[in-house]
């Protein structure tokens, strides 16, 4: 049993987004409507787990980069398809928009965790030259939400997801900040309509951060649906990121850089609501407890990295911005020092505890 949901309820949010369809036994449907053949884009690690379940009636493409100019090499040795289906978290869904859009076949939608709102979205968030760029046009068939799939990812994983709609606090104050100094982008003018849209999909998640924790189907669909919202909201504001991302995700893309690895999403972003809320002033107590409430581990030795290197890439969030032009917000004007990240450890050390292996 299956159903088509909007995001949120009229009183809440406007309904766009894709067509999104929650249930079970979703995977094995696949091959019975997908134009065939079918070519099902995952990661080496998912397949094991969800590839029988199509009875060898798909053609899996396993996903080794994110990097922009490489795919386009790779598309030569991509097997030839008549539709896409994306199996996994933000890069095989990200890497399958990809191919139905340079390929022009029809796409499906198959999110493995709650990680990100990908699966929601028109482009693709692709690295070119170590930086984040969105390319590309596709919309797919539907996104289909599978309870037990969901499921059976590691609950961290799935609550990390949040921090695609808390980002919104900070991406706020960003917007905020940056008209209060003349700084907003002509294309981009500070607009109070945005704002409080996107702040009624981040109120109507909060009483739900407890579901969201426990991984269940109120949780699922709440997040879900928020992100539903979010990933259509970049297109529906013209091409306008402004209300929902900001400082937050630009320490997300410095922790990249200059470590040279990749996380699970929500934790740097996470940590980075924090420190954008503590940067900006702006009730950083509340946006710690609502991501501990949450269940999502912004430790930096959780995320596989040192306070050493959270701190390096505060030091140099500065200059980062700038040399990748982001849009003007906080860290463009803030004065990091190691103090500051000292308080941060502390504040967060206070709330989680000392990191045990």
């Amino acid at each position: 049993m299956t159903n088509h949901e909007p995001a949120m309820s009229p009183t809440t949010a406007p309904s766009i987004g894709f067509k999104t369809i929650f249930g079970r036994n979703l995977l094995a449907e696949l091959p019975n409507f997908a134009h065939r053949p079918c070519l099902v884009v995952t990661m080496a690690d998912l397949w094991p787990r969800f590839g029988e379940r199509f009875g060898g009636r798909v053609t899996p493409w396993m996903v080794d980069t994110i990097d922009g100019d490489e795919l386009e090499l790779a598309l030569a040795r991509i097997p030839e398809s008549a539709s896409v289906a994306g199996l996994g978290g933000g890069q095989a869904i990200d890497v399958a928009k990809f191919i139905a859009w340079r390929r022009r076949v029809p796409l499906f939608q198959f999110p493995t965790a709650m990680t990100v709102d990908a699966p929601f979205g028109h482009r693709s968030g692709l690295r070119f030259g170590g930086h984040v760029r969105y390319v590309g046009w596709a919309v797919p068939e539907a996104v289909y939400v599978d309870f037990d799939v969901i499921r059976s990812a590691p609950p961290g994983l799935n609550r990390s997801g949040i921090c695609e709609i808390l980002c919104f606090h900070t991406a706020h104050a960003d917007w905020r900040l940056a008209r209060d100094r003349g700084r907003t982008e002509p294309q981009w003018p500070y607009d109070p309509r945005m704002v409080e849209e996107a702040r009624s999909v981040m109120d109507g998640l909060l009483p739900h951060l407890d579901a969201v924790a426990r991984v269940d189907e109120t949780g699922i669909r709440a997040l879900m649906g928020a992100m539903r919202w979010a990933g259509a909201s970049f297109h529906e504001a013209g091409w306008n990121p402004r209300h929902i991302e900001g400082v937050e995700h630009f320490i997300f893309y410095a922790l990249e850089y200059f470590t040279g690895r990749k996380f699970i999403h929500g934790q740097p972003v996470c940590l980075g609501i924090v420190a954008g809320s503590m940067l900006h002033r702006d009730r950083d107590e509340e946006m710690l407890d609502r991501i501990h409430r949450a269940g999502v581990d912004i430790r930096p030795e959780a995320m596989g990295i040192t306070w050493q290197q959270v701190e390096h890439a505060l030091l140099n969030l500065r200059r980062f911005v700038h040399e990748a032009g982001l849009w003007y917000g906080i860290a463009h004007e803030a004065e990091i020092t190691p103090r500051f990240v000292a308080e941060l450890r502390d504040r967060i050390t206070s709330r989680y505890g000392d990191w045990e292996p």
